[in-house]
């Protein structure tokens, strides 16, 4: 074999390799069960995610309505009043909210957001201004309503 050589260098040899054949392609599918299973779970837990969050947009739409209205209202006592009746009317029971007045309402508006500015805050206000031909512009009733509309809890069904 030396003899075979003698007449070839290095570059000789070199031409003479095959090249490689390269390897197969790695297939991404999952090999196991067990990835097959997180994937799943994986993507039942997203829709899940979405579908709840989704939910949750659709089911606070009267919430934004009543905050761009409550922007527009100008700290109207009676309108801010208003705004406030219709908006507790939509998000609760109608027999819990419509019979409610007076100190009983300010107190359902405390109790469903977890404060006391209606009762104690508002100076009853809120159950004056209806009655009032011109009540007085009150920016804390409206700071006062803008919390309650961001923070009240719907009762859960």
């Amino acid at each position: 074999m030396s003899q075979h050589l003698d007449g070839m260098n290095l570059i000789d040899l070199l031409d003479q390799l095959h090249p490689m054949a390269p390897p197969p392609a790695i297939s991404m599918v999952p090999q196991t069960l067990g990835w097959l299973a997180v994937l799943v779970v994986l993507a039942t837990t997203t829709a899940w995610a979405a579908h709840r969050r989704w939910r949750h947009w659709r089911d606070n739409a009267y919430r934004r309505a009543a905050l761009t209205e409550l922007d527009q209202l100008s700290d109207d006592p009676t309108k801010i009043a208003i705004l406030l009746r219709r908006t507790a009317l939509s998000a609760f029971p109608r027999p819990t909210v419509a019979a409610l007045r007076g100190a009983a309402w300010l107190d359902f508006l405390d109790s469903s957001y977890g404060g006391h500015g209606f009762s104690q805050g508002a100076d009853h206000v809120l159950t004056t201004a209806p009655y009032r031909t011109e009540p007085p512009a009150n920016p804390d009733l409206t700071a006062l309503a803008r919390q309650w509309l961001r923070q009240h809890r719907r009762p859960q069904c």
